[in-house]
């Protein structure tokens, strides 16, 4: 039996911490990550012709195209190419669906996480940046030129 938007949506919103929410007029599946942020991870932007889109890395989309194409196909353009993938709607399983939905949760998760941990805290602080830009902080370049003696 082919499945449905409606069944989607209840797939993507059983997974931890998803919320529905919108993006340029479609229905869109964000997860609330660890740096506070909501994620999206899913949409239903292809829901007129029983479509969703997933948001996986190239080579899970790779793997998944390859597997199963009549169910899995990139979204055209550079999008595409960064990972998202269309996923048929009448042509998948229930249990393939909600391991690919769980794929792109994990990777949202993953990343945000990843990203979070690999920032570096600002060099100066706020008060550092206003001399800075007010000329009275030189530059290391400026402190360590030799002096020209006229």
């Amino acid at each position: 039996m082919p499945l449905t938007a409606a069944t989607f949506r209840k797939l993507t919103l059983s997974l931890p911490n998803a919320i529905e929410s919108a993006h340029m007029g479609h229905p869109d599946f964000r997860v609330l990550c660890a740096d506070g942020k909501l994620r999206i991870f899913a949409t239903l932007s292809g829901e007129a012709s029983s479509r969703g889109v997933l948001k996986l890395t190239p080579e899970q989309q790779a793997s998944f195209c390859e597997e199963m194409p009549e169910v899995f196909e990139p979204v055209q353009g550079g999008w595409g190419r960064m990972g998202m993938t269309y996923v048929h709607l009448d042509r998948v399983e229930e249990d393939t669906l909600l391991g690919a939905l769980t794929t792109a949760h994990h990777n949202v998760v993953t990343a945000a996480g990843a990203a979070k941990s690999k920032r570096v805290p600002a060099k100066r602080t706020s008060e550092r940046a206003g001399a800075a830009r007010s000329g009275s902080v030189k530059t290391e370049a400026a402190k360590t030129r030799p002096k020209i003696k006229p």
